[in-house]
């Protein structure tokens, strides 16, 4: 199959900006940090080691994780050195929840999931140059110390009253559930991966989501106390819609960078489908457009919202950042030829079946009848509504209208699947078994 030509922004920092800063700010990537003036300085002059966390508590990261690699490759770009932490050790215990205890993991499904997200982090961050990436993992210093020792070299350091005022553990101590002293332990060993990766490496900035503001400060004061050195420390605000729901849900799923847990295509669609009052704020936090291009597309939405040009640009550009430029292309490709764009019957087998899987479907026997088709897939409530979408001819199978009540679904296009269109919008695929 030919895919089309696409290309996406070169991965680089805006030169219209005084600093990276300066940028980071504008793309409303700093929600709270340390001291400001000094981060700026620290951040416009020699290279500095930096570092972002990341626990595996499922088997892969999310998009809300995407804005910090994101971030951390800004400031690669930049020519600091990051690290990408994988908690090992972390992610058997798990940051406090606002309201519930977290299920504990076996260590084995712990183990296998650090090793997916290093996969995932590992292709977006750069591992060569001068200021390569480095992957870590605080079990490797965690494990080897005695409960004893963690108490007496680490846990003196943190006292209850400061620990008991961060959001995540007043938010569980106001709650039914209560906190843990497994979970409430959480921020210092997240602090204890600061003070070992400030004494390894010299890293003296780290970077998050500002809900693990209060984690990210255990880190600072810590080594304020042990080391009696001042680093640095800023959180990304928490991205909500501005319709009020939650960002980077899908029918209750997150959308994950894991292409068997969410496709490429289903990745690519949940971009397209970006509010307007939304999209240009995405662009800023998720893309390397520069200002004046993102300018543009601002402009686009106010003067002619129904081109969508910037979810199109939005949905194209993270999806190639995701999953490549092939596969990216390959979806757009189907995605225009299920809504009449395009020749269906070009797809590759995987790709359409992926973007069916998407849509309402039904796996069903050869011979199936085009009416019985239409009820097993939802688009119609019963045989007697089928007939009479047939009647008015507003359905069609893999593009070719159909009127009459004899016609079959022969799973004529790649992978033996058709597709079912009733009316201009609605649409649902069927798999031969």
């Amino acid at each position: 199959m030919t895919t089309p030509a696409l290309s996406v922004a070169p991965q680089q920092n805006d030169p219209s900006f005084d600093t990276l800063w300066d940028e980071l700010v504008w793309r409303g990537l700093v929600h709270v940090s340390t001291d400001e003036t000094a981060l700026r300085e620290l951040l416009d002059g020699d290279p500095i080691v930096y570092y972002c966390g990341f626990d595996p508590t499922a088997p892969s990261l999310h998009l809300g994780n995407l804005v910090q690699l994101l971030t951390m490759r800004r400031l690669q770009l930049a020519g600091h050195r990051p690290l990408g932490l994988v908690g090992g050790s972390t992610g058997l215990v798990g940051d406090p929840r606002p309201t519930a205890e977290r299920t504990l993991n076996a260590r084995e499904t712990v183990a296998e999931w650090v090793t997916k997200l290093r996969a995932q982090i590992e292709k977006l961050l750069s591992f060569e140059g001068d200021n390569a990436a480095r992957m870590v993992n605080n079990l490797d210093w965690t494990a080897p110390l005695s409960a004893i020792d963690f108490l007496r070299e680490i846990g003196k350091h943190f006292r209850v009253g400061t620990m008991l005022k961060k959001d995540s553990v007043s938010a569980r101590l106001n709650s039914d559930a209560g906190i843990s002293y497994t979970e409430f332990s959480y921020q210092v060993l997240q602090g204890f991966d600061y003070l070992e990766l400030f004494r390894q490496y010299g890293c003296v900035l780290q970077t998050g989501g500002s809900d693990q503001w209060g984690n990210l400060t255990s880190g600072t004061d810590l080594i304020r106390h042990v080391e009696g050195v001042s680093v640095h420390a800023f959180g990304t605000p928490l991205i909500t819609n501005s319709d009020g729901t939650k960002f980077g849900k899908s029918e209750g799923n997150a959308i994950w960078l894991d292409a068997d847990m969410c496709s490429p295509y289903a990745m690519y669609q949940f971009w397209l489908n970006t509010d307007d009052r939304d999209v240009v704020e995405r662009l800023k936090v998720f893309t390397f457009l520069t200002r004046d291009e993102i300018d543009e597309y601002e402009r686009l939405v106010a003067d002619e919202p129904f081109r969508r040009a910037a979810q199109k640009r939005l949905a194209l550009e993270v999806t190639a950042t995701v999953h490549g430029l092939d596969a990216t292309a390959k979806v757009i490709q189907a995605s225009e030829a299920l809504f009449g764009k395009g020749d269906l019957g070009a797809l590759d087998a995987d790709t359409l079946r992926t973007a069916l899987a998407e849509l309402p479907h039904a796996t069903l026997p050869e011979g199936t009848s085009v009416i019985d088709a239409l009820v097993e897939t939802g688009l119609v409530s019963s045989v007697s509504e089928a007939r009479r979408a047939l009647k008015q001819g507003g359905v069609s199978v893999d593009g070719e209208k159909i009127t009459s009540d004899d016609a079959r679904v022969e799973g004529a296009l790649p992978g033996r699947a058709s597709v079912l269109r009733r009316g201009k919008k609605a649409l649902a695929g069927v798999f031969i078994a």
